[in-house]
């Protein structure tokens, strides 16, 4: 096994709900956990590198092999030759342990003990004070009470969210992430996110038949971030990216890397609203 940018292939490790990667975003090791092994997600993104992605929920998590297996690689990466091994030099140094993977972790019924059994494992290693836990979501489902148990827990563990904006539109939710709750759902899920953990927004920007984000889609973008701060969100900043690896789903031959400058140009416009932009081209 060698870790790559380009491979995030959650069998990598041989293990169900724990999977290793080397992240751009978080530009060292991120230990993933997957609890959606069913590949199922709620949404439908356009640039999903799941294959065979169904519509659905998490199914019924088996908390004691999620914990030994998230000992199991932890006592690698922390204790063992994992670093040496595995990952190219330069990325060397495990960055965050996520709840990420083949789909929404939200939606797992029992989110909150998920998180509460993942921070019991966490305290048993002396980790870097940089390895933060995180959740990686499309928001959807931050309103539910269970759900909203466990963002307490993560924010008490030191833990952030990272929320899904790729659109600001109607249109641009339906055709990017097959999501039709509309933008006013998405600033009420995030405000339900932000005051409950420390939380960026996520973007992934990208060309569609060669042709990037609109200025009308980036208008919107720029619209929704000044609702959102005229309302108080205590938002960290946005993490926008552009596409690194192939695309799962029937548009991927239409959809392409914009360009670093372009990149940097739109990081530049959300940044004059006030927020920290990391860009990962």
């Amino acid at each position: 096994m060698r870790l790559s940018y380009e491979n995030h292939d959650r069998d990598l490790a041989g293990l169900e709900y724990i999977y290793p990667v080397v992240s751009r975003r978080s530009r060292g090791v991120s230990i993933g956990i997957n609890l959606n092994p069913n590949n199922a997600c709620n949404f439908r993104c356009v640039y999903c590198q799941v294959p065979g992605l169904v519509s659905g929920k998490a199914p019924p998590i088996d908390l004691p092999k999620l914990e030994l297996e998230l000992e199991s690689l932890l006592e690698w990466v922390v204790r063992g030759d994992f670093m040496q091994t595995v990952v190219p030099e330069g990325s060397r140094r495990l960055n965050d342990l996520a709840f990420s993977g083949n789909g929404e972790p939200t939606s797992a019924e029992n989110f909150a003990e998920i998180v509460d059994r993942v921070g019991a494992v966490l305290q048993r290693y002396e980790l870097p004070e940089s390895a933060k836990l995180i959740l990686i979501t499309n928001g959807s489902l931050t309103g539910k009470d269970e759900v909203q148990r466990g963002l307490e827990r993560l924010a008490g563990l030191g833990g952030e969210i990272w929320f899904k904006l790729d659109s600001a539109t109607a249109e641009g939710q339906e055709r990017i992430n097959d999501y039709r709750g509309g933008t006013e759902r998405i600033l009420k899920n995030l405000a339900h996110a932000s005051r409950t953990c420390p939380t960026w927004l996520q973007t992934c920007a990208f060309a569609t038949d060669g042709e990037p984000p609109s200025e009308a889609e980036r208008s919107a973008y720029l619209d929704f971030v000044r609702r959102a701060l005229a309302e108080q969100l205590p938002l960290r900043g946005v993490l926008l990216y552009g596409l690194a690896r192939p695309s799962h789903q029937p548009e991927a031959p239409r959809l392409a890397r914009v360009d670093a400058e372009w990149l940097e140009a739109w990081a530049d416009r959300i940044r004059s609203e006030g927020l920290e932009v990391r860009v990962s081209p």
